[in-house]
């Protein structure tokens, strides 16, 4: 069995103590998040991730700026987005943040373009919604001519054409890009056909049901002609961990039940409830929370069955004190990766 990669992914939220309704302020949770990547770097974890959204309870809009400020105070991380929403974004601009990044980390910058599960963006910047899946067609391969060129030539029916134009800084270390799906066929089949890595959220039912997805993705992959060396699969799931497995179930809840609640409402989902919760974190769910080493279990399980190269644990999922997120990592790096490790092989 091949190395497998462990890392964090976060959106910053922002959402009230359920308790108390306070909220902190958008400045310290994102220095939190600093903190938070520093942490990660230090107890050996191999990657973090930051999402970016418009929305009132997160804090991050602007993911290259935090990994930006984490780069200089860590030292073998990869630092990425989680996701970029590139359907909004300019990939010109896009390309510039992270190679400026990637200058900056000394080669650990990675984009992780998505079309995002939200749609603030969209009104924001002045995008159409029907325009959904071309907006992200286009841009991604515009950004991957990007990278890979330094003059350009573009023509589009979305962005402005482009005609022969440099596109600077260039970067001297390879810059990797993502393509985030939480579930679609095309966008899987999309990524293996652009020989692109790819990013699974999965976030509901049984991790072991994306296998067919994984399937999919190798098969295209392979047919159009890409380095089965170069290809890469990630994961990530929600998860939270503490030394004491009854207590990590009991604390959670509450946050997992409130984000999963409010977001809820606002898509027609049904109610979050302890039942949906105790399947979620069974052994056939997709919540890792627990001590150490039920969540090692958990994770070799999938990566068993998904043959993956990375998983990536997601916290907090609404409220959590900075101290249990902090905990978090320090239990994931430092008990549940040496666990993972020997357990794959």
């Amino acid at each position: 069995m091949k190395k497998i990669a462990l890392g964090i992914t976060t959106f910053a939220e922002v959402m009230p103590n359920p308790k108390t309704k306070e909220i902190v302020s958008y400045d310290e949770r994102i220095t939190q998040v600093v903190d938070e990547i520093v942490l990660a770097d230090q107890v050996g974890l191999d990657y973090f991730g930051i999402g970016e959204h418009h929305r009132k309870d997160y804090a991050v809009s602007a993911p290259h700026m935090v990994l930006a400020a984490a780069a200089p105070l860590t030292k073998h991380i990869q630092l990425g987005s989680a996701v970029t929403v590139l359907s909004s974004e300019d990939p010109v601009r896009v390309y510039q943040n992270f190679a400026t990044l990637n200058a900056l980390s000394k080669g650990r910058a990675e984009i992780m373009a998505g079309r995002g599960s939200f749609i603030e963006s969209f009104p924001l910047f002045g995008q159409d919604l029907n325009d959904y899946d071309e907006l992200f067609i286009e841009k991604l391969e515009l950004l991957i001519n990007i990278r890979d060129n330094e003059i350009v030539t573009h023509q589009g029916t979305h962005r402005p054409s482009i005609n022969q134009l440099g596109v600077y800084p260039r970067t001297n270390y390879p810059l990797p890009i993502h393509v985030a799906v939480g579930g679609t066929p095309q966008s899987v089949i999309r990524a293996g056909r652009l020989g692109l890595p790819l990013f699974l959220a999965i976030i509901g039912g049984d991790p072991l049901r994306f296998k067919t997805f994984v399937d999919l993705y190798k098969k295209h992959y392979l047919l159009n002609g890409h380095d089965e060396k170069e290809m890469y699969v990630s994961v990530h799931s929600h998860g939270y961990i503490d030394l004491d497995h009854d207590e990590a179930i009991s604390f959670y809840y509450p946050s997992i039940q409130a984000a999963m609640n409010q977001i809820g409402q606002e898509r027609g989902w049904s109610k979050y409830t302890k039942e949906t919760y105790d399947q979620a974190r069974s052994m056939s769910g997709a919540l890792y929370v627990g001590d150490p080493e039920y969540v090692a279990k958990k994770i070799i399980h999938v990566v068993k069955h998904l043959a993956i190269d990375r998983f990536t644990l997601h916290v907090p999922v609404g409220y959590m004190p900075h101290d249990k997120v902090m905990n978090t990592i320090r239990l994931f790096g430092e008990k549940v990766k040496p666990l993972v490790e020997a357990g794959l092989k």
